[in-house]
């Protein structure tokens, strides 16, 4: 009998086996795909191009101490700043510069008093004085379970009761939280191209900017300012194979492209079937695949029927997110409003947010909540073969564009099988019109529809985040009330990790960390006895 098994080789199931087999467990992580890595993995799409899966950018690991605590350095993994972190590019012809979001706040201030005027420029300064401790503190909340205890010494720093400071303070910052995105930015700014390059940056989460709560996923840009977004040198998926390659160091296993099929709880402990035919026993099982999988294998293994099916009606998945377009070229693009003196990878360091004001996104959105393609794809641009020339063949170059919102169901009966290609040349339609004669530079195209997410990547409804990413649907809610905290009522001995989990989307590792970390507490306190490895 093992120790732990874990399902999926998603990046937090990958962490979460790591600290695991670091205590001296066995482990086994069970993948269904023949690729490690769900979303966090690289392949070569195109001859000669190491092409990511999903995600790209890593924002949030970096300020996580996951990679330092597991010396995944030791294992490969390096990474390279996005420096500038974003760029958002002015129209063609228009009278004014685009803006330039550099690691150095002096150095964003001045591309924002150059395209928006000195008022912005001050207003920004003090956003992010405001908003650097506020994203901070919400690090320390992602970094545990989402208990009231948690959450109470996460943000306790900021004033909360008990700190002394009076009770419309507290009020203040309450509202601070809980506001919209659209009303910190309204509160802050005047420009509206600056606006909409915010609020793209924080949408990324996956809620439009009119929800409450999702002031805090703009306030996170902040942070941006200390560590910027890194670029895993050869790829997204370098972060898998440093975790793989710790893990094996521990005497961990990974057994990839046998689908586990079934999940049951024993006397002793859990068994684990796989379409393969093989049964495995553990002591310990944490689910990193999508909650909705984790909730189907449950019931094929005989739990509650009725409690699984109240907990799959309080999961929203959601209409869908967005789609991508994978492109192989021979040029980076070229926007005319780029200052002419950036050195380096200059804007093709970051991300690169191809919209100019929030009707743009709101449009898109509403669209999506019906069923219907948006009447302009919301795209964001990353061309990372900028910043680590190993991607691409020499002279060539690569680009991922994301667009939101795309819907997983199309009314009227159209399919993704359908429409996916013409979407695409939507999609990279708009770079174009940002940076006229890119599109003569395509020689590869992969596209990535939500249905092909899910296909693919395991990722329900095509939503990277798994849920919505929506307040009632965070911290202590998610992805419900009773299934938060990383378990299962009824399921001892079953930890839940993944985008399905407090913190939610994105590649943090936080989650994975945690499981772990519970799991390892409650074989402690129960005294439970541990198997040990030879």
């Amino acid at each position: 009998m093992l120790d732990a098994i874990v399902v999926g080789s998603g990046h937090n199931a990958l962490v979460s086996a790591c600290y695991l087999a670091e205590a001296g467990w066995s482990v086994q992580v069970l993948e269904r795909d023949t690729v490690p890595g769900g979303a966090v993995s690289t392949v070569e799409r195109f001859p000669g191009h190491r092409v990511d899966r999903g995600s790209s950018a890593h924002l949030m690991i970096r300020h996580s101490g996951i990679v330092e605590e597991l010396r995944l350095a030791d294992h490969g993994l390096s990474y390279v700043d996005c420096d500038p972190w974003a760029f958002a590019p002015a129209p063609v012809g228009a009278d004014r510069p685009g803006i330039v979001f550099h690691r150095d706040l002096d150095a964003t201030c001045r591309s924002i008093e150059n395209a928006c005027g000195a008022a912005d420029a001050a207003a920004y300064r003090r956003f992010v004085a405001d908003w650097t401790p506020r994203a901070r503190h919400m690090m320390r909340a992602f970094a545990g379970p989402p208990t009231g205890v948690q959450l109470a010494r996460a943000f306790g720093g900021l004033g909360l009761p008990g700190r002394g400071r009076p009770a419309s303070a507290v009020s203040a910052l309450a509202h601070a939280f809980l506001s919209t995105g659209d009303a910190l930015l309204d509160a802050y700014f005047d420009d509206e191209p600056l606006k909409a390059a915010l609020a793209w940056f924080g949408a990324q989460s996956g809620p439009p900017m009119s929800e409450p709560g999702t002031a805090p996923m703009i306030g996170f840009a902040a942070l941006m300012h200390t560590l910027p977004p890194g670029r895993a040198v050869g790829g997204s998926g370098a972060l898998t194979s440093a975790l793989i390659g710790r893990l094996t160091a521990d005497g961990g296993q990974v057994v990839l492209g046998d689908p586990v099929t079934e999940l049951r709880r024993g006397v002793d402990g859990w068994t684990v079937r796989t379409a393969g035919g093989e049964v495995r026993h553990a002591r310990v099982v944490v689910a990193g695949c999508h909650v909705l999988t984790t909730l189907d294998l449950l019931e094929r293994g005989g739990h509650d029927t009725d409690a699984i099916h109240g907990w799959r009606r309080g999961v929203r998945v959601g209409p869908g997110i967005g789609m991508a377009v994978r492109l192989a070229t021979d040029a980076l693009p070229v926007y005319p409003s780029a200052p002419a003196d950036l050195a380096g990878p200059g804007v093709h360091a970051g991300l690169q947010l191809l919209v100019g004001d929030r009707a743009h996104l709101r449009a898109a959105h509403g669209a999506a909540s019906a069923g219907e393609l948006p009447p302009r794809p919301v795209a964001l641009a990353m061309t990372f073969s900028a910043l680590d020339p190993s991607l691409s063949p020499p002279g060539e170059h690569q680009a991922t564009l994301w667009s939101q919102w795309h819907p997983y169901r199309l009314s009227g009966g159209r399919t993704w099988t359908d429409l996916a290609e013409a979407e695409a040349d939507r999609i990279v339609a708009e770079i174009e019109a940002l940076a006229p004669g890119y599109t003569a530079s395509v020689r590869h195209r992969h596209v990535q529809s939500p249905l092909e997410l899910e296909r693919e990547l395991g990722l329900r409804g095509g939503n990277i985040m798994h849920v919505e990413m929506s307040l009632d649907q965070m911290l202590l809610w998610r992805p419900t009330p009773d299934l938060a905290g990383h378990r299962v009522p009824g399921a001892d001995g079953l930890y839940l990790t993944g985008a399905s989990t407090h913190p939610g989307g994105g590649v943090s590792g936080y989650s994975g960390r945690t499981a772990a970390r519970l799991a390892l507490a409650d074989a402690r306190r129960t005294g439970r006895r541990r198997i040990r490895r030879g």
